[in-house]
């Protein structure tokens, strides 16, 4: 494989996940990590991608309120947003998880919507303090540099105080047999706390994503109410989910 190619591999696998591990690069390329880490060492320098410890974010993943031209499939994740935004009714209580996917749906919050919204996502608070019907709680804590959220002890601790009518979240992993993955257990930690303190979960999540797994488990498919991807809910695709107490939207 030409190292241009690799490169493009690498990009794809960071863009697709936001985050991922030199270890699990090299493997998937079957080569070393010494060459993965150059390749990645390159496309830093080249504002490609951001090198981090042990791996790399993409640049849509650490941005803030002002949309980056590095967003990943960012039409697929405004359809998905404009999805989750129909689920909406006056006076819901909601909480809207870090991501892209989930920063573009609260960019699509129309204005007259009176909402109570929580989030621990930098990104997402400044996009909704802007909004004059939003009732806005930011839950603190410890501030991730690479992802801009909270998170550690006592983020959860403030999760578990709280009950959400809706909590719109989104997964670097999904698989209709193992459920919701990540690389990142202190992310696994704080989902499970999102998911416990929500009546209902609605997971967004683009089809590139689906039948992929990792090594940290965050829930089994039927933990979560609804999936809302691009594809139409009848798409092939969706099949293996099909059979989950699962909605499909």
């Amino acid at each position: 494989m030409l190292k241009e190619e690799r490169q493009q591999l690498i990009l794809n696998e960071v863009e697709l996940h936001n985050r991922v591990l030199l270890t699990d690069l090299s493997e998937k390329l079957d080569v070393s990590v010494d060459t993965v880490r150059r390749d990645v060492k390159e496309l830093d320098a080249g504002s490609k991608l951001r090198k981090v410890h042990g791996g790399a974010i993409s640049l849509g993943y650490t941005h803030t309120s002002t949309r980056s031209s590095n967003i990943y499939a960012l039409n697929e994740k405004m359809a998905i947003a404009e999805k989750a935004i129909g689920l909406l009714r006056e006076g819901d209580v909601i909480f809207i998880d870090g991501g892209t996917t989930c920063l573009e749906m609260a960019r699509m919050i129309p204005p007259k919507l009176r909402l109570s919204c929580f989030t621990f996502s930098l990104p997402v608070a400044l996009q909704l303090a802007g909004m004059p019907n939003v009732d806005l709680i930011f839950i603190g804590g410890r501030i991730s540099r690479e992802s801009m959220i909270s998170n550690g002890m006592y983020t959860i601790q403030r999760l578990a105080e709280m009950r959400f009518d809706y909590a719109f979240i989104g997964t670097g992993y999904v698989d209709a047999l193992h459920g919701l993955t990540e690389f990142d257990w202190d992310v696994v930690q704080l989902k499970k706390a999102v998911i416990n303190a929500s009546k209902k979960t609605i997971l967004l999540c683009i089809s590139e994503k689906l039948n992929s797994q990792h090594r940290f488990k965050t829930c089994d498919i039927h933990a979560i109410n609804s999936m809302i991807t691009e594809l139409s809910p009848e798409n092939k695709l969706l099949n293996p989910f099909r059979n989950q107490d699962l909605r499909l939207l």
